[in-house]
């Protein structure tokens, strides 16, 4: 396929549309409240409407708004509807039906998101590639085939700012200019979809929807790179992911986006799908690489660093699913365009998946520097029935609480750490005034313990010895001792840990220990004092 063959496929999928379009979320999070089956129905009553030379039903990736599924639009008026049963499907149809309230698309939830990475989400059949192209799918790689030569590409993301999405923020140019640099003929790319956290599901919402954007970055970063062989690491616990993400690698192989002579360019890139048995320490990009390799997911003592030595001892490109997906439209729209969202020291926007206790739950992508509160009050609606918020957890285990009157903070790499927690991968939970912060800390250090893999005794015993200590904080049994003890502890645990997850465990409790003592003292109180 050459790059003139992009805008035929787009412009004989835009012909084929029907006038009108009813697009039926089929995420996770809609068909686990029954979207295939209102999808069918719609499709049923369709076959014998008289509507149906103009109308057509398409299965689509996530509409946002995840707490209120089953969700269905009616284009190209965009009128949205929510909690969707079989039943409504012939009024969907028909467009009419007074038993139907559409959500407001004009609310602050959907007014005040800036879409990058989600541009597609809602909009591209996630199985056909040709949906995903008549969308301005494949573009970026295009322009960076015909434009640009690999080193202006890798000066573009560089020029950008974009910083690592998986939670570390590390300049993603300086990762890319590492393995380009590199005069090994053997480098790999590998996409880290390895996606753990508690309350966390934004990077599989990404690559059930619109997974050709993170496919076409890889091929970016292969280009850019010299890399050749590219893998995406998926937790098992995601099927939905794996067959619409090999579907859609079967697809770009036909289409001659993969394989060899891309776009009649000549570039030679392929990608393979890597499955994990769900170990949430391969997140962290050494074990990633063991695991790939066929053996024990543990981590390794860096440097050397992946880039230099990484996959079978060859220079590896490892990025995040988000940090992947941003690439096409930097390349496409160019480096100052994405530079200009954001703040100086973190550009672009942000994917966050906001759970808990939170009146609109769902997918948010806001430019980087947006309040917390922005976010949480406004956009999602505060605490239910009337409560106080009473912290936000972000940046899942290795991140920490940030109390009520901090949420003024802008998501910002720097201003979050400055309140000891960290933007992290994309989880944001909402807590009230309900919430015993002691037990969530309790919670997190209990995840922590279990997913270590239990090579360096630090994070192997520090974990099991504070989790210890919290369960008798919990139970009133504890003492000021105690609580001094599990301050010493995250200390150790902090710095004595041979990779990230050991020395993040202690994050959640410290933070609460700094903006939540009062319910340790509060618990020390029903017990012995010392």
């Amino acid at each position: 396929m050459s790059p003139d063959d992009l805008d035929g496929i787009a412009a004989r999928e835009n012909a084929s549309r029907k006038p009108i379009q009813i697009r039926c979320c089929t995420a996770a999070g809609c068909l686990a409240v029954g979207a295939e089956s209102v999808r069918r129905e719609l499709q049923g009553v369709l076959e014998q409407h008289p509507l149906r030379d103009q109308t057509e039903v398409i299965g689509v990736g996530c509409m946002r708004l995840c707490g209120f599924g089953p969700l269905v639009r009616r284009d190209p008026d965009g009128t949205t509807f929510a909690g969707v049963r079989p039943a409504d499907a012939p009024a969907i149809i028909a467009g009419q039906g007074p038993e139907l309230t559409p959500l407001d698309m004009h609310q602050p939830f959907f007014r005040n998101q800036k879409s990058v990475v989600l541009a597609n989400c809602g909009i591209v059949d996630p199985e056909r590639i040709e949906s995903t192209i008549a969308a301005g799918g494949y573009r970026g790689l295009r322009d960076a085939l015909t434009l640009h030569s690999p080193a202006e590409i890798v000066q573009f993301v560089t020029r950008s700012g974009l910083r690592g999405r998986g939670g570390a923020g590390y300049p993603t140019g300086v990762k890319w200019s590492i393995v380009a640099g590199s005069t090994d003929p053997n480098k790999h790319v590998i996409c880290n979809a390895d996606e753990g956290d508690p309350g966390a599901f934004k990077d599989r919402t990404i690559l059930e929807s619109d997974p050709h954007r993170v496919m076409e970055g890889m091929v970016i970063a292969g280009y850019a790179t010299g890399a050749r062989t590219g893998y995406v690491y998926v937790r098992g616990e995601h099927p939905l992911v794996t067959d619409r993400l090999q579907k859609a690698i079967d697809q770009a192989r036909e289409f001659g986006l993969l394989g060899t002579d891309i776009l009649g360019r000549g570039l030679i890139f392929d990608i393979e799908i890597r499955v994990g048995a769900g170990a949430y320490v391969c997140g962290e990009e050494t074990a990633l690489i063991a695991s790939i390799e066929g053996g024990r997911g543990i981590p390794h003592p860096r440097p050397p660093y992946p880039g230099k030595v990484g996959l079978w001892g060859a220079p590896t490109l490892i990025n995040n699913v988000e940090t992947y997906a941003n690439i096409g439209a930097i390349v496409e729209n160019g480096p100052d365009w994405y530079s200009a969202i954001g703040t100086p020291t973190s550009r672009g926007t942000k994917v966050f998946s906001v759970a808990g206790r939170v009146v609109r739950t769902g997918l948010v992508e806001v430019p980087m520097g947006t309040p917390l509160r922005e976010i949480v009050e406004v956009m999602c609606g505060g605490a239910p029935k009337g409560a106080r918020i009473k912290a936000v957890q972000t940046g899942g285990p290795a991140g920490g609480f940030v109390p009520e009157p901090l949420l003024d903070t802008p998501v910002d790499y720097e201003a979050m750490a400055a309140i000891g927690s960290i933007v992290g991968s994309g989880g944001m939970i909402v807590l009230d005034e309900t919430t015993d912060m002691v037990e969530m800390a309790r919670f997190f250090m209990d995840f922590c313990r279990d997913e270590s893999c239990g090579k360096c005794i630090p994070c192997r015993t520090g974990t099991v010895q504070m989790h210890g200590l919290l369960e008798r904080i919990g139970r009133r049994e504890g003492t000021r001792a105690d609580v001094l003890r599990l301050e010493l502890l995250a200390d150790v645990v902090r710095h004595t840990s041979l990779c990230g997850l050991g020395r993040s465990a202690p994050n959640p409790v410290t933070s609460s220990l700094r903006h939540f003592r009062g319910d340790y003292e509060e618990k020390l109180r029903g017990g012995p004092k010392s």
